[in-house]
């Protein structure tokens, strides 16, 4: 067994899925018989390794055949005091051979193909994975295959993750399977044949770059000379590339409040650069008001037509648009809410750590609600923080959590900043306190 089977990444849904054991049958089978034995989140949550579900197959095959659970899994523990490995040896054997994969299905059409990908990605079977995009990538067009199936491949793993479905694990996988293909068909587009240069780049914290390689893609493949610049790409790196490349546009994505926050002072470094900047990503398509908040052209919200969007911007010239500022209130709260962060935070871990909320989830919250205030005061309206609370409580109940510890947070959150910011504050205080 290789390390890599050991590791308990599935959650009780996966295993369900993969194995058609309930799950009253799984507890039932472990608390009884000791088998499988999987690993608890510090949440209490179970998570299987392949082993596990190897080993439920394994029963499952074994009560095919006409023995009861209790029988099957005596026969397990027997060959295992015998010294033999129950997986490997021929006469049980349940799974497939390397042939037999080799000889899978990949869908015949690109709706099937994408359902073979995802299940081949959360069963993390790489070679299946890649054996469906070759097939995808063969019969239909890049754009199409990057659109249909990885794109939408990669979101139903996003969302998966978000209703509790899908493990981080899983998503990861499956996002570095489509990244690893754009790369290499980066990598092979042809050289440029139109004049002009553009820099793809991420701004400071933005890991998700998915949907910018994408974009970098299409460019590449429509004679676009692109420097793909890639995620959290630091302001004063930037700089630098612009010094040496000249390039006409720069094309970026934020998917965060956050990293809108970060956006903006790129954007204003490219504009006394006087380069132009072309954006987009999901929190613009969540919050269309954020458009106005940054000096550049928006793509759109859809990807598939943001190539356009670049062409007419640099065929036609057009001038960047301009951005609402934030208020000189707004701009006074930020700098007082920063000199009393760390104090605000301690007040609220001292609170709440005494309530039984672990180091880890109030660390986590702390970092997050204030990076998320920093970067709604920056961009000008504290509404903005409105869909980033939304979701954390979307998250708490897919989960499964408690959402009221979403509410004993803010409150504790809301009594610090009464008690260590002054009049300076009252953007923060009044939003937070309409809130609650």
């Amino acid at each position: 067994m290789s390390a890599r089977d050991d590791l308990p990444i599935f959650n009780l849904r996966a295993v369900v899925q993969e194995t058609g054991v309930k799950p009253d049958t799984l507890r039932a089978w472990e608390r009884r018989y000791g088998l499988p034995q999987p690993q608890r989140t510090s949440g209490g949550h179970r998570l299987y390794s392949q082993h596990d579900i190897d080993i439920l197959k394994w029963l499952v095959a074994r009560q095919e055949e006409g023995l009861s659970i209790s029988n099957a899994v005596d026969l397990w523990k027997q060959l295992e005091a015998d010294g033999q490995d129950p997986l490997h040896m021929p006469e049980y054997a349940t799974t497939q051979s390397p042939a037999d994969i080799a000889a899978g299905p990949v869908g015949e059409t690109l709706a099937e193909m994408r359902d073979n990908w995802v299940a081949a990605c959360l069963a993390f079977d790489e070679q299946r994975a890649d054996q469906v995009l070759t097939q995808a990538f063969a019969l239909y067009p890049v754009e199409t295959v990057s659109f249909e199936l990885l794109q939408e491949g990669i979101a139903r793993m996003g969302q998966g993750w978000y209703q509790g479905d899908v493990t981080v694990q899983q998503e990861h996988f499956a996002s570095e399977l489509a990244m690893r293909r754009l790369e290499a068909m980066v990598s092979a587009t042809p050289p440029p044949t139109r004049a002009g240069t553009i820099l793809a780049a991420c701004p400071p914290g933005e890991d998700h770059v998915f949907s910018l390689l994408l974009l970098t893609l299409l460019l590449r493949r429509q004679g676009w000379n692109v420097l793909y610049l890639g995620a959290n790409v630091p302001v004063e790196r930037l700089e630098t590339v612009i010094t040496a490349g000249r390039p006409q546009l720069t094309v970026s994505v934020a998917q965060q409040l956050h990293t809108a926050a970060s956006l903006l002072e790129m954007a204003q470094v490219l504009q006394k650069e006087n380069v132009a900047l072309a954006y987009g990503g999901g929190i613009f398509n969540h919050l269309p008001d954020l458009r106005n908040r940054i000096p550049g052209h928006f793509l759109g919200e859809r990807l598939d037509m943001a190539p356009q969007v670049v062409d007419q911007i640099l065929t036609s010239r057009l001038p960047s648009p301009s951005a609402l500022a934030p208020s000189e209130a707004y701009m006074q709260a930020l700098a007082h809410f920063r000199e009393q962060w760390p104090t605000i935070e301690a007040h609220t871990w001292q609170t709440l750590n005494q309530n039984g909320i672990s180091d880890a989830h109030l660390t986590q919250a702390n970092q997050s609600i204030s990076r998320n205030i920093s970067a709604a005061l920056t961009l000008g309206d504290m509404a903005y923080l409105g869909r980033e609370i939304e979701w954390v409580g979307g998250l708490l109940f897919n989960y499964q959590l408690p959402t009221e510890l979403l509410g004993h947070y803010l409150r504790a959150y809301h009594q610090a900043l009464l008690t260590h910011m002054d009049e300076r504050g009252e953007p923060i205080v009044t939003w937070l306190g309409e809130l609650l």
